[in-house]
């Protein structure tokens, strides 16, 4: 109590969630209490729930605010109207916050009233019980209990009692220590209920530099990875039920990580000595790059906060999406479901053995084999089934709870500006205050151990919940309040590192006697009704169902299916996660929210393989696979058509099955919600820009592939012109694409071959020299760029197979609804400037077969009927002459369009 300088403190302004109140503050041992006057909740905030306090400088006012920031994500600030009071509330919190030791926790000073009905968490958890009822010694004889452990002199940060195959001696078990990172050797976590697969669990081994190797290792893995076979039964010729080759030894480590941990001594296996297995490294990376991860989450979350002042509701914040996706905090928890889906696969369906392993083996190993045995066995999905988990694989298996949360906080938590600073004036005070914050973010690495593992595990647990539904009998409220409890330092449960330090008193009772268990919490009648799944249906879980959905229990989740844990963050799906489509279109798989084709690692990878750099503003056409036989053109990337202020709708585009954005209309601010695949390749499709209204309603047509248009909010005038030019190409084009169908010598798809051609390349096929092709008077029109609110620009010179598209809307269109070529309105009794380019096709004849032989780039024009631009009737009407070359040698090398679609 003597760290209180000030207790009480009345008539304070609370400003949370864009709403402020006047209330008073109240400092309490191990807690900070600010009651409203206006009759609201109180708000109760843990001293260890404070991850940042931040004491700004005195307003022109004459107000005093203070910033703080929870761990669970929510923010809030306190105006006080003296400077001196509001200094004391900062030393004062700043004093009970970081501590020296975590016995003045508030763990050991709470007693629940009334108590809790039941005070069994504590031995919720019993490994003969739990591993029994896996079958150690009932279905199989391979594995016993032995007490190397029973006093932690072997290996302090292991549990007591540790499960071995049987055939392995303490003594084997005393020499392999010696070789495994702090003597977790690999012992078993799970045994699989469906047949004798397992998962075992270690460190990494000591290879270090010379490739030491050890015997004793070597024979407790392969011990393992046999222990389907019994003991009494090893000379048996055939194998028995769930004998594979393809048990596996899992690495967790990007490979680098696992190299770099050579020259420390350290490192990875050397599969030569380890028999009838193979390895696979993950790629997980380590506590620092998630540390750093979900600060770059909250750093978004903060940032949005700051821009919802004046009394916004948290809804109006602008949070910024394309900021969370680049702190990769969802690509770190999709690869953890990639090795988790992985690890289950070996262990149900190929019936083989798992040996899970990053450095240490507390972090990353506890993630990936808590949440295999989650998707692998029913009962960990049941509300005791999972504090059973909890308790094997996290608590007794020594993840460090007390340095992974920090629970002893640290003054680099606590910003205010230098005391000297007032007299100064308010711009010393201001460069003083943002030199402190730069002082404590460029210290912050000094906090090395701090990383939200636990909270990744939780992250991965939802992402499953949400993908089955039906599965768990704990609904996300339970994740969400375990998540609480892992920082409040209300219970005893997460605040040490080690089984030892809870089981073991030093010169007193142990903390598991001084404190309460969490489960008990969670056990009491109203919190577990609160916590209950209404959706819950185990009967989905029953082995031995043999309906068309049945899965035995076992679940499979989609790794690229991952969101942002909303609830966790107090914001709304939309805000983090952007809108939802609720129409899957036929024949994609919908893979979850991506805002931008910058942001999907499917075209980024391949467009970053095969895909040159353009030039800034040039559109580019990402590549594709080919196309089932009948489709048109296989990708096209294009510039918009320029619309006016009055926005409608448009038509979609018609024979296309594939779009994306170009880079600049992704970079303006255009998002697409989802990635979508279809069986031919990385395909996606756009959405609304932020802000924006939803399209209409419409069935996508047959031709389409289900994809809507890109251009679903452009105007109808635009769309009118667009659709004309589109009818004018249309024959021509389908001719094209059947055309060039056929393979070629150099394997390359017709479509790709055709379209990848240059201009320079297509003019040489068609019979014209480079000099002719080149020399054409080039039309004064301008093209418009791929942002459609974008100033018009003049066209290069440089022929380009992007900007010179067929439907580039500068071009003049044929309006939908001329009946008759000599009804265009393009003479002389239009106002418009004729343009010589523009050509309009004739019904095409059916391509003959001696064409089918030729060059994809040299074919039989259609016939087309053109405009003749230097000869005019009398009255003005435009003459129209018929053009039919019969071969490459018989067509003129001037003013020619053998595609009758204007020049390329």
């Amino acid at each position: 109590m003597d760290a209180i300088r000030v207790t009480k403190v009345e008539n304070v302004l609370c400003s949370k969630g864009g709403k402020t109140g006047l209330g008073t503050l109240h400092l309490t041992a191990h807690h900070l209490i600010f009651h409203y006057q206006d009759g609201e909740k109180e708000m109760w905030v843990p001293y260890p729930l404070i991850s940042l306090v931040t004491r700004l400088p005195q307003t022109l006012q004459g107000q005093c605010p203070i910033t703080v920031r929870c761990r669970t994500f929510e923010m809030f600030s306190l105006v006080f109207a003296q400077e001196s009071v509001a200094i004391d509330v900062f030393e004062s919190v700043k004093e009970l916050t970081v501590i020296t030791s975590v016995q003045q926790l508030y763990a050991f000073f709470y007693t629940p009233n009334p108590p809790f009905p039941t005070s069994t968490g504590w031995s919720l958890y019993s490994p003969r019980e739990e591993f029994g009822r896996m079958g150690v010694g009932v279905r199989t004889k391979a594995w016993r209990f032995t007490d190397l452990n029973k006093d932690y002199t072997f290996c302090p940060t292991y549990p007591a009692r540790l499960v071995v195959p049987t055939k392995i001696s303490d003594t084997t078990l005393q020499y392999a220590g010696k070789y495994r990172s702090k003597a977790r050797i690999p012992t078993l976590t799970y045994l699989h209920w469906a047949n004798f697969g397992t998962i075992t669990r270690s460190s990494q081994p000591m290879v270090g530099l010379t490739q030491s190797r050890s015997v004793q290792d070597e024979k407790l893995v392969e011990a393992t990875f046999q222990s389907h076979w019994a003991p009494d039964a090893r000379a048996v010729s055939g194998p028995i039920y769930g004998a594979t080759s393809t048990n596996l030894i899992v690495d967790a480590r990007p490979t680098t990580n696992a190299m770099a941990n050579t020259a420390k001594g350290a490192g990875s296996e050397n599969m030569d000595h380890y028999k009838d297995a193979r390895k696979a490294y993950l790629g997980i990376d380590h506590i620092h790059v998630m540390r750093d991860s979900l600060g770059r989450v909250v750093e978004a979350l903060r940032e949005a906060d700051a821009v919802a002042v004046g009394g916004d509701p948290p809804g109006e914040a602008i949070l910024d999406r394309g900021a969370l996706r680049r702190s990769g905090w969802l690509r770190h928890i999709s690869a953890i479901m990639e090795g988790t889906v992985l690890i289950v696969r070996n262990v149900h369906v190929n019936s083989s053995h798992v040996l899970i392993h990053c450095s240490d083996g507390w972090d990353r190993t506890s993630q990936l084999s808590a949440l295999a045995q989650l998707c692998l066995d029913p009962f960990y999905r049941t509300m005791r089934g999972f504090m059973v988990l909890v308790e094997k694989d996290w608590v007794s298996f020594g993840h460090k709870f007390l340095d992974r949360c920090g629970h002893l906080s640290s003054e680099k938590f606590f910003v205010a500006p230098a005391e000297n600073a007032a007299a100064g004036g308010s711009a010393e005070a201001a460069q003083a205050f943002f030199a402190s914050v730069q002082k404590r973010f460029a210290s912050q690495a000094d906090i090395k151990e701090t990383s939200p593992v636990f909270h990744q595990f939780l992250e991965s647990v939802r992402q499953v919940q949400r993908q089955f539904p039906e599965r768990f009998e704990f609904n996300e409220r339970f994740l969400r309040q375990l998540h609480y409890h892992l920082y409040a330092c209300q219970f005893g449960t997460f605040l040490f590192n080690t089984e030892r330090e809870r089981r073991v008193g030093d010169g007193g009772p142990p903390p598991c006697e001084r404190t309460v268990s969490v489960w008990d919490f969670f056990n009491s009648p109203d919190e577990r009704e609160k916590n209950l799944n209404p959706d819950y249906d185990p009967s989905l879980d029953d082995p031995t169902s043999r309906l068309s959905k049945a899965d035995m229990g076992v679940l499979f989740p989609n790794p690229r299916d991952v969101r942002f844990w909303y609830q966790l963050y107090s914001r709304t799906d939309e805000e983090m996660n952007g809108r939802v489509i609720t129409s899957q279109a036929r024949g994609v798989e919908m893979l979850g929210p991506i805002e931008g084709v910058d942001e999907d690692p499917t075209i980024i990878t391949s467009s970053a393989a095969s895909t040159p750099p353009s030039p800034a503003g040039t559109p580019v056409a990402l590549p594709s696979s080919p196309q089932p036989s009948g489709s048109s053109a296989s990708l096209i990337s294009q510039p918009p058509p320029q619309v006016t202020a009055s926005s409608g709708l448009s038509s979609s585009l018609p024979e296309l099955s594939q779009m994306t954005l170009n880079d600049t209309s992704a970079n303006s601010g255009s998002s697409s919600e989802f990635s979508l695949r279809t069986p031919s390749g990385p395909q996606r499709t756009p959405s609304p820009a932020p802000g924006r209204g939803p399209s209409s309603p419409r069935r996508p047509p047959d031709w389409a592939g289900g994809v809507k248009s890109i251009w679903g909010k452009l105007s109808s005038n635009a769309s009118t012109a667009f659709s004309a030019v589109q009818g004018a190409y249309d024959g021509v084009a389908r001719d094209l694409s059947k055309s060039l169908a056929a393979s070629t010598d150099d394997g390359e798809s017709g479509v790709n071959a055709g379209e990848l051609k240059s201009r320079d390349q297509l003019s040489s096929a068609w019979g014209e020299d480079s000099s002719s092709a080149t020399s054409r008077a080039q039309p004064s029109y301008t093209v418009s760029s791929s942002n459609p609110w974008e100033t018009m620009r003049e066209r290069p010179t440089i022929p380009s197979l992007f900007l010179d598209n067929p439907w580039n809307t500068a071009r003049a269109p044929l309006p939908s609804h001329a009946p008759l070529l000599n009804e265009i309105p393009f003479a002389g009794t239009s106002s418009l400037p004729h343009d010589p380019t523009v050509s309009y096709p004739k019904p095409i004849a059916p391509v003959r077969s001696s064409t089918l032989g030729r060059p994809r780039d040299v074919i039989s024009p259609a016939p087309v009927i053109q405009l003749s631009s230097g000869s005019h009737s009398p009255s003005g009407a435009t003459q129209v002459k018929n053009s039919q070359p019969t071969s490459v040698s018989d067509r003129p090398s001037e003013n020619v369009d053998p595609l009758g679609v204007g020049f390329m």
